[in-house]
């Protein structure tokens, strides 16, 4: 067969690279399988901090970044890795706030605030609360927060939050100045590294 035009001899060189490049050996396709399995059976394996304040239990549990990217990105999880790379000095660490009895820590008698008001500073202002301090004795300011709304379903509240610049070696310890229940400053040393996956 010969290809006259330019244009489809472009298309044509296109299609076949497309076609050699995307395939993968069936040991490669097993071995992307079978990393994609672990990931969802190892889940959020990390170490998780409680410190327990008046009535108050607040929980730290620093989340591994590839099983968050793969929670994210479920239909894909050949890109996982190249993800993992780009963004690997990046650090999410949820948090949870829980009264005793259950009882919602966002009234008033909680928070000193109208709850219009708690559920505003849990949603934009909280992330100001928070710093990471690190091996080297960086200290990290919090760079994003994600307020995790339940309507009052579930009996605590949760926020994810998210830190740059973060060597993939270091452990961190987690500095909260409670501004918001006026419970001082609380630390949650994560002094273990989370189980890579």
């Amino acid at each position: 067969m010969l290809i006259r035009s330019p244009y489809a001899f472009f298309t044509f060189s296109i299609a076949f690279m497309l076609c050699f490049t995307s395939c993968k050996s069936d040991s490669q396709k097993k071995y992307e399988e079978y990393k994609f399995y672990n990931l969802q059976q190892e889940g959020w394996k990390s170490k998780r901090v409680n410190q327990f304040v008046g009535d108050i239990n607040y929980t730290a549990t620093e989340v591994p970044l590839q099983y968050y990217i793969l929670k994210n990105n479920e239909d894909n999880p050949q890109i996982v890795d190249s993800l993992y790379n780009m963004n690997n000095r990046e650090r999410i660490v949820e948090i949870e706030f829980q009264h005793s009895n259950e009882q919602d820590l966002l009234l008033e008698k909680y928070t000193k605030r109208s709850y219009e008001d708690a559920v505003k500073y849990m949603a934009f202002t909280i992330e100001r609360d928070f710093t990471v301090i690190t091996n080297s004795d960086d200290t990290i300011r919090c760079s994003g927060v994600n307020f995790e709304r339940n309507f009052k379903v579930a009996p605590f509240k949760r926020v994810l939050l998210y830190f740059n610049g973060i060597s993939p070696d270091d452990n961190i310890k987690l500095i909260y100045q409670d501004q918001l229940f006026g419970n001082g400053k609380i630390k949650f040393n994560f002094n273990e590294t989370p189980i890579k996956l």
